[in-house]
């Protein structure tokens, strides 16, 4: 009997804590993915990729605890000019057809100043693993959507070399230089849907 009642009196103080932590879906439809890469050494071509699907699950007692997983349509990327991103498509670059997507996921979390942290993770392109540090402002604060639904966002930025993820392709210029720069600079919009406990009824996800 006191056997039970100690389980019983720590599993109640055990319950606050298990509830710090919260699970969160990226909204694809409203979330984006971008990238600007210097073209013929004079200006920015920026363009976007479709985001597919994300997971993050937010330890608010310590948030150097929390884990972040997102995969990106590469065969959605658009600049605009279908010309060229049927080029993007092609094996010069992405290979969609080879490697149609692109996946991150979060290795270390850590604490970069107010409402700033810097979110280390494993990034594979075209068949390709390299480790990125995502500098990241949020989670911003939560709000109710007329859904129902609890609502938070992030922003993420990084650079990245292309040439790291075998996506060498480039042209040489008569005045000098290259036709594509090396260096990309993404940037990352996301907002997130809170996930239900498991037994709670879910609040309808609309677009």
């Amino acid at each position: 009997m006191k056997t039970s009642m100690k389980s019983a009196v720590a599993l109640f103080f055990a319950l606050p804590s298990l509830a710090l932590a919260s699970n969160w879906k990226v909204d694809d439809s409203h979330s984006s993915a971008g990238f600007s890469v210097r073209h013929m050494m004079v200006s920015n071509v920026t363009g976007s990729f479709n985001v597919k699907s994300g997971t993050v699950n937010l330890d608010d007692k310590d948030i150097t605890k929390s884990k972040v997983e997102a995969v990106l349509d590469a065969a959605t990327v658009n600049t605009g000019n279908a010309k060229r991103d049927a080029h993007l498509k092609a094996p010069d670059f992405f290979d969609t057809a080879k490697f149609p997507e692109i996946t991150f996921k979060s290795t270390k979390v850590q604490k970069a100043g107010q409402g700033k942290l810097k979110v280390t993770g494993d990034l594979t392109m075209h068949g390709v693993t390299k480790p990125v540090v995502l500098d990241v402002t949020g989670p911003s604060k939560e709000s109710k959507d007329p859904w129902g639904n609890t609502r938070t966002g992030v922003t993420a930025t990084t650079k990245l070399n292309r040439k790291d993820f075998g996506l060498a392709y480039n042209q040489a210029l008569e005045t000098g230089g290259v036709a594509v720069g090396e260096e990309v600079t993404v940037n990352l919009d996301l907002s997130l849907v809170k996930q239900a406990d498991a037994g709670a009824p879910a609040a309808t996800d609309k677009k």
